[in-house]
């Protein structure tokens, strides 16, 4: 099937009918705060979706990059080669299709979808509801180990999709794109203290708030529909005809606020890789507090 006919999020009876054909690969990115007490790994290991794969968000990830923050900045951006010899060790090739989810229902996972857009690879989706959702619908874990033969992934790097600080900082002037922020509005206004050691409170000056689980029904931890997510955006003074760049704490659930802007038809959308890990430990960059200010 060609890539543009592919769905983007599909849900638990969709994989459950197609979970045994050779083109489909699940991969379970799910991903732990530092300071959780969580080993997302080990939880895998412990019950996940039969035949998934463990997609290790921090270790996928720029050589240099430290899990807690505390030395340097967490799960950047691999190079593509490094990415390609990952997913490649995962079974994954260029022809697959692959599904994605977190034990969340939907945090981490958005981050791996998004990598592999970053990465030239357009057959990806994310399970509607990860892991909380296939259970709800009656559908088996397991415990048993996944065996898979590696697979050839070449990889081609979209620059456009991933934003650098030195951007971000030449946007402060250039005021290109609209920088939208998925963290909580106390940490957005800078009332609450930042989770990632020795980082300022506040937000990025220009930016605007939206939480990224305003994108999920709380009734069900599904994705809301493409026109409630446009609302979102709109309701948080995001033009979606205009570049926007999405940030977060670190990097992790700006990628679901991508996921939203992609599913309500945006096309010039980008992640900030640093997030404020990066920003939020730099003294030579501006940082502003209080609520969001819409731009004109």
């Amino acid at each position: 099937m060609d890539s543009a006919a592919l769905p983007s999020v599909i849900n638990a009876d969709w994989l459950a009918a197609r979970l045994e054909e050779p083109g489909i690969k699940v991969l379970d990115a799910s991903w732990m705060m530092p300071q959780s007490g969580r080993d997302a790994r080990a939880e895998h290991a412990a019950g996940h979706i039969p035949g998934a794969r463990f997609f290790d968000i921090d270790l996928i990830a720029d050589e240099r990059s430290d899990r807690t923050g505390e030395t340097g900045l967490p799960h950047m951006m691999p190079s593509p080669e490094r990415f390609a010899e990952a997913v490649g060790a995962l079974g994954v090739g260029n022809e697959d299709f692959v599904i994605l989810y977190d034990v969340h229902g939907l945090m981490s996972a958005a981050r791996a979808w998004w990598m592999f857009r970053v990465f030239g690879h357009d057959r990806v989706a994310i399970l509607d509801g990860g892991l909380p959702a296939w259970k709800r619908a009656g559908y088996p874990v397991t415990a048993e180990p996944t065996t898979v033969a590696p697979a050839r992934f070449q990889a081609r790097f979209r620059p456009e999709l991933v934003r650098s600080v030195e951007e971000m900082r030449d946007n402060l002037d250039s005021r290109r794109d609209q920088v939208l922020d998925a963290r909580s509005p106390g940490r957005f206004k800078g009332d609450e203290a930042e989770p990632w050691p020795g980082r300022r409170a506040g937000h990025i000056p220009g930016s605007l708030n939206l939480p990224y689980n305003e994108l999920l029904d709380p009734a069900n931890g599904l994705m809301r529909p493409a026109d409630q997510l446009s609302e979102c955006f709109s309701t948080a003074g995001v033009d979606l005809s205009r570049p926007v760049v999405t940030s977060c704490g670190s990097g992790i659930t700006a990628a679901v606020l991508a996921l939203g802007l992609h599913l309500a038809g945006a096309r010039d959308v980008a992640v900030y890789d640093g997030s404020w890990a990066e920003w939020g430990r730099r003294d030579d960059l501006p940082i502003e507090r209080g609520d969001a200010r819409r731009r004109q």
